[in-house]
This record gives C-alpha cells, structure tokens and sequence, in this order.
C-alpha cells in the first residue's frame, strides 16, 4: 500500500460564490480508482487524471454533475 496526502475539492456551482469546500486527509491504498468508486458509490461517475511534474495525481471528477478535483500526494 502507498501513503498519500488527499486535498478533496468540492466546487461550489452558485454564480456569486467562487469558495470552494476542501477536505485534507491522508490514506493508504493500493488502487486510487478503485478508492475513488468507492467514495463515490451510487453516484454517477466520470473523472479525467493527470499527473503534475512533481508526481501530485489529480482527478477531476464529475458525481452526479457535482465538480470536484482529488490531489493525491505520495507521502
């Protein structure tokens, strides 16, 4: 299993409010898709990954037409 720190961003879809919800955390799993299905369990689902130059993965997520991105920094 590898160690990461998470950074849940949850984007707010009202015109007049840019804030954001963000949720910091740290997991260990072996699989992030498969962390990510089941985080997401029941909702409709759709993500597009990346990878920043030092290794930070990035999901951006679609649930349920919710935008959300997950960073996941290995620790």
């Amino acid at each position: 299993m590898k160690c990461y720190e998470t950074v849940w961003e949850i984007f707010n879809e009202c015109a007049n409010n840019q804030m954001r919800d963000v949720f910091i955390d740290e997991v260990e799993i072996d699989d992030i898709e498969e962390f990510l299905k089941r985080k997401f369990k029941g909702k409709e689902l759709t993500f597009d990954r990346s990878v920043k130059e030092d290794g930070t993965i990035i999901y951006d997520i679609v649930a349920s037409g919710i935008k959300q991105r997950y960073s996941f920094t290995e620790i």
